[in-house]
């Protein structure tokens, strides 16, 4: 177990198709989708989806480590992916991201946008059903694994979906809502389920609670200080309005933001990590020490809390200040 198999592509379209499909569930997806949606659609829908997104995740991960079910064995499948091997298979996170972040954008924009429902229920299913698929065809789940994480995704974005508009306002109005989006994530990720051995599925969690923490802190700094979100409506632009220039408009704030973004996140993995090393007394190389829970959870909170109070503030600001509002 651990070792990467050898393996013949005898069908190069199913292996790039599932092989993109993969990363469809993955961070690269995350830390750009979800903040172009934000910068260039319209901040209800992607708060929307963030949330749903972070509950989904950590529900989905939490279970994965309480239920130990295993990954199939290899052999007989081939698993073209190593480095979530070390996790347990039940239910497919890849599955519940995928039917979570299709669905809920399905949702959250069928009644602001004019277009037919019916492409929109086909998008979102192509894409939940591309992204499951993978995970079979990478030899990572098995089909139970994925029909369960779809399964459990669409009951709880059913339970969400009557609250989400509650939960939406007071994130954005109460008081404390920046001290308990950083408070409730943290106490979750320090209380995370204990293996007999290391997996990285507390890590994902950290880093997604992370991000989620810190794109809730800059939601609710943004209708303070900024655009109050129910009463601006600047943001949405709606679908059938897109022209060449528009198209430019929202290039060109989605590449200076992902390269804020990703400036943000290499800065802060550096500071922190330097910081936690001169704490603890290690080099910043020693893998061992950065898997320890003192040091791993706020390493990945810090940094991706980071990452996403900068492309819900900062990206913004920097979008304004350079005329692409």
């Amino acid at each position: 177990q651990g070792c990467a198999q050898k393996y013949i592509v005898k069908n190069y379209f199913y292996y790039y198709l599932f092989k993109f499909s993969a990363a469809l569930g993955e961070e690269i997806f995350y830390i750009t989708f979800l903040p172009f949606t934000y910068w260039n659609i319209d901040h209800s829908v992607s708060r929307r989806m963030i949330i749903v997104w972070s509950i989904v995740m950590y529900i989905g991960q939490v279970s994965k480590d309480i239920l130990k079910w295993p990954r199939p064995l290899s052999p007989p499948v081939v698993k073209l992916e190593m480095r979530a091997d070390a996790e347990y298979g039940m239910p497919s996170t890849h599955a519940m991201a995928a039917t979570a972040i299709s669905f809920s954008f399905l949702i959250a924009t069928v009644n602001q946008y004019k277009y037919p429902f019916e492409l929109g229920l086909v998008a979102a299913f192509v894409f939940s059903t591309l992204v499951c698929l993978s995970r079979l065809y990478t030899g990572m789940h098995t089909v139970l694994d994925v029909i369960g994480g779809a399964l459990i995704s669409a009951v709880l974005l059913m339970l969400l979906y009557p609250a989400w508009d509650m939960i939406d306002h007071l994130l954005l109005t109460n008081p404390f809502c920046p001290l308990l989006s950083i408070v409730v994530p943290l106490v979750l990720c320090y209380n995370y389920p204990k293996l007999d051995y290391y997996s990285p599925t507390r890590a994902d969690t950290t880093t997604i609670l992370g991000a989620g923490a810190g794109a809730t802190v800059g939601f609710w700094l943004d209708n303070q200080y900024a655009a109050p979100s129910y009463t601006n409506e600047n943001f949405q632009l709606g679908f059938p309005l897109i022209t060449s220039k528009i198209v430019v408009v929202m290039l060109a704030r989605f590449f200076v933001g992902i390269f804020v973004v990703l400036l943000t996140r290499r800065l802060m993995k550096s500071v922190v990590l330097g910081m936690l090393g001169y704490r603890y007394k290690f080099p910043i190389g020693d893998l061992e020490a950065r898997r320890r829970l003192e040091v791993e959870v706020p390493y990945k909170f810090i940094t991706y809390s980071s990452v996403g109070l900068s492309a819900t503030v900062l990206v913004p600001l920097l979008h304004e200040l350079l005329g692409l509002m």
